[in-house]
């Protein structure tokens, strides 16, 4: 079960490094003047889940949802 708990750690911190590194790289949310010309509802508004922004969301959300089961998970087993 030791050993178990020691691989269920490692990956728990390595992927909090990650979900810690992927929010930096993120952009901020602030619209600025862009909303006031309508830069929003352009062609990269319109897909931004195709681009480089909408897969660090797409694995912000998906690496802080497997964190926290891992947290439930060691809290359980310790």
């Amino acid at each position: 079960m030791a050993v178990v708990e020691m691989i269920l750690s490692i990956i728990f911190v390595v992927i909090g490094l990650a979900i810690s590194t992927i929010i930096l790289m993120q952009e901020g949310k602030s619209a600025g003047l862009g909303a006031i010309s309508g830069v929003a509802e352009s062609y990269w508004g319109k897909n931004k889940g195709r681009s480089m922004e909408g897969n660090l969301q797409r694995f912000t959300k998906w690496g802080c949802i497997i964190f926290l089961i891992l947290a439930l998970v060691l809290n359980i087993l310790h």
